[in-house]
């Protein structure tokens, strides 16, 4: 397992649930929260990470353009 933090923009609780649903829905096997009561208002994503002969393997997804998740 793998846990990243992000500080980002984000101040609207609408907004961070569209991207925590988006996330889910393109990633199934992460889990993200938002901490907007934090200062660095806090993205939180947990991540399967497989380690296989001392290498690290991440999951081969492609990218999201989390800006354009904001305007639909």
């Amino acid at each position: 397992m793998m846990i990243e933090v992000f500080k980002t923009n984000v101040k609207h609780a609408d907004h961070a649930k569209i991207l925590v649903d988006q996330i889910h829905t393109t990633f199934a096997d992460y889990t993200a929260n938002f901490d907007l009561e934090d200062c660095d208002r806090i993205l939180r994503v947990v991540s399967p990470v497989f380690i296989h002969n001392g290498y690290v393997v991440l999951p081969d997804e492609k990218p999201v353009n989390v800006n354009s998740l904001l305007t639909n």
